[in-house]
């Protein structure tokens, strides 16, 4: 007579506290890692619920928590700033995609390593170089708008130019470097 299968309730409740363990374990440094790099305190709540709701819902097994936890914060700290300023910085980053593409936000958020600052100051070195090159009037328009966050109202204001000559000059700036970035990141990928 074939044996009946029970199923106990104590595998069930297992995952449960290690989810509980690692909301636990991580929320307090989660947190702060994530307030250190968003506007506002609320903003930091609400990446920080998105970090924990993906960890309960993800099916793959996830071997590092510690890492997913904070690459996942890192994405929707950079989702949350894309979302919020959609013309900014990140019109220099490529479109999220291939995982073999380097993604130049990981410079700015990823941990302090001697790796990631050496790529940060080459970075900032290729950025300075090719700021350098361009005109003028794009260079400046570029760095007060996209460096210094000044609204493009108000250096309409102040150099009595309109806002979409600004704007305009921004982009031709912006293709620049772009195109400058592209190039070293086609060194660094093929090294």
């Amino acid at each position: 007579m074939p044996r009946a299968l029970t199923i106990s309730n104590e595998p069930l409740l297992a995952p449960k506290t290690n989810i509980a363990e690692v909301i636990a374990t991580y929320s307090k440094r989660l947190f702060g890692f994530i307030r250190q790099r968003v506007e506002s305190e609320e903003d930091a709540e609400d990446i920080l619920q998105d970090v924990f709701y993906q960890f309960i819902g993800s099916a793959q097994p996830i071997g590092q928590v510690s890492g997913w936890l904070f690459r996942v914060a890192r994405n929707k700290i950079t989702d949350e700033y894309r979302r919020k300023h959609p013309e900014l910085l990140e019109d220099l980053y490529p479109e999220r995609g291939d995982e073999d593409q380097l993604n130049w936000t990981e410079l700015f958020f990823d941990a302090e390593n001697p790796e990631t600052e050496y790529l940060r100051s080459m970075f900032w070195d290729v950025l300075d170089q090719a700021l350098q090159e361009l005109p003028a009037e794009q260079r400046d328009v570029f760095i007060l708008n996209e460096l210094d966050g000044v609204p493009f109202k108000v250096l309409a204001a102040q150099c009595g130019e309109t806002v979409n000559t600004l704007i305009s000059r921004k982009r031709y700036a912006v293709l620049h470097l772009r195109e400058r970035l592209r190039v070293l990141k086609d060194e660094l990928l093929n090294y």
